[in-house]
């Protein structure tokens, strides 16, 4: 089972690379990219218009129940939360602006994963 490791994460990793590539075709700008905060790793930190917008990347094989939107529980939530704060922190010149937590749910071939953007996926004040 050891060899499984790696092919998580050549598929996350590949999963990631579509995501941003699709969103930055819809005009979003990368700000940082697995930004590693004491709170944990925010997968895209992007820019759309003045908002930072706090991406998590998530790959499920198959979009059965709730596929990768559904992992991101209220524990992960909490998680991201305390992440975005602390890159906010470290970052004043984007501490003041407005701020969303979107999710990528990405399925299917890894090298060409099918991706459901939910915008605004949840708030920080419901964690």
């Amino acid at each position: 089972m050891a060899h499984a490791e790696p092919d998580r994460h050549a598929r996350g990793a590949a999963s990631e690379d579509a995501a941003l590539l699709f969103l930055q075709s819809r005009g979003l700008r990368l700000l940082e990219r697995n930004a590693q905060q004491r709170g944990g790793e925010l997968d895209l930190v992007m820019q759309d218009g003045d908002s930072v917008v706090f991406v998590e990347v998530r790959y499920r094989e198959h979009a059965a129940f709730g596929g990768g939107a559904a992992s991101v529980d209220r524990s992960k939530r909490k998680r991201l939360v305390r992440a975005a704060q602390q890159f906010l922190a470290t970052h004043p010149r984007h501490a003041n602006a407005p701020c969303r937590f979107d999710v990528i749910a990405a399925h299917g071939d890894p090298t060409q994963p099918t991706l459901d953007w939910l915008r605004d996926a949840f708030r920080a004040d419901e964690c």
